[in-house]
């Protein structure tokens, strides 16, 4: 555990120990154990203690060998947000399949879908990837993946730019990617491979030792899915104005300067103010929650999807030249979920 322990620190990524033969954190000390105790106003992390999970996670080598030589039996847990990592935890459990509005939240799956055969998160996820015309990440052998002694499937990616995506769990009320598809990221801790727990070893499969870059498709996902980090966004600059050609593009798929028009421009006003900041602006959120409007206000009888389409794509550009594929997944997943939620404006029939 030692040896696994210093070989993830090596690659940058925060380690915790993991009880042994559990895939829990070590225990707190009596101390930390005391209700209303938070690692906020704890000096054990800085005393180099490991209360706390995944906030006293370290690449100190002094301090893994010391936490590990200490109880070699320690199993390792890596910290998500501090190494930059979003890990998609596919499950394969054997539980009744939930209603369909739970399947893949946000995505309408119409009662002629026959659902026969599926039993798990593997068929869910190959689903979404399906539905998106994307690469299955459960067979993605680019990247690292890690088989759970459950018969789940950890599937390990990176996060290279400052974004910052929030755990959830399959059933999550408030936020899920798929059923029975964890997200492990900000908040949260993942499994090393190579630990051994009681139940067995985390064993890695293929070749691959390392986590590739977060396909952009996922991100976008994770994004309509309520899993984008928001608080980056707080001090971006807001623009009085779309640029004159975008806003003459937005009357007119708006029908005239009424109300759709009004709540089309404010929405894409957000996207366009991304113009000003170069990252962190939280760019793919407001895209999306613009294009979610737009398909409102298309299924209302507002405007069109092919007008708004292009307004949508006119003001991505302008934010971010360069990145019009990106920007084109984003429009489409938005629009999607919006058109299957009407926008009516009281007093402007459609």
């Amino acid at each position: 555990m030692l040896s696994i322990a210093r070989w993830c620190a090596a690659q940058g990524w925060p380690v915790l120990p993991l009880a042994s033969g559990r895939k829990v954190p070590a225990g707190n000390c009596p101390r930390c154990q005391e209700k209303g105790h938070t690692h906020a106003d704890c000096s054990c992390i800085a005393a180099g203690r490991w209360c706390h999970g995944f906030h006293a996670a370290t690449t100190n080598p002094e301090r893994i060998d010391r936490w590990w030589s200490g109880d070699p039996q320690f199993g390792v847990g890596v910290a998500c947000g501090a190494a930059g990592l979003v890990v998609l935890d596919i499950d394969a459990h054997a539980e009744s399949v939930p209603s369909r509005d739970r399947i893949l939240p946000g995505i309408a799956i119409h009662d002629q879908v026959e659902l026969e055969g599926l039993e798990h998160g593997f068929h869910t996820l190959a689903l979404l990837a399906a539905l998106r015309g994307e690469e299955d990440p459960a067979q993605d052998d680019g990247t690292l993946r890690v088989r759970t002694p459950s018969g789940g499937l950890h599937v390990w990616y990176r996060v290279d730019d400052r974004r910052r995506f929030r755990c959830s769990t399959g059933s999550g009320s408030t936020r899920a990617l798929a059923w029975q598809v964890d997200v492990r990221a900000d908040g949260g801790y993942i499994v090393a491979p190579g630990t051994t727990t009681a139940a067995g070893t985390y064993k890695p499969l293929g070749s691959t030792r390392t986590p590739r870059r977060l396909p952009e498709w996922l991100a976008v996902e994770l994004t309509r899915t309520g899993h984008l980090d928001l608080p980056q966004q707080r001090s971006v600059p807001r623009m009085r104005a779309l640029p004159q050609r975008a806003r003459q593009a937005v009357i007119a798929a708006g029908g005239g300067r009424g109300r759709a028009a009004q709540i089309l421009e404010a929405a894409l006003r957000e996207v366009a103010a991304c113009a000003v900041v170069a990252e962190g602006a939280g760019f793919s959120d407001k895209l999306n929650r613009a294009a979610y409007t737009a398909g409102g206000l298309a299924a209302g009888g507002y405007v069109s999807i092919a007008d708004v389409e292009g307004v949508l794509r006119g003001a991505a550009d302008y934010a971010r030249p360069g990145q019009e594929r990106r920007s084109t997944q984003i429009i489409r997943s938005g629009l999607e979920a919006g058109t299957r939620r009407p926008l009516h404006i009281e007093g402007h029939p459609a």
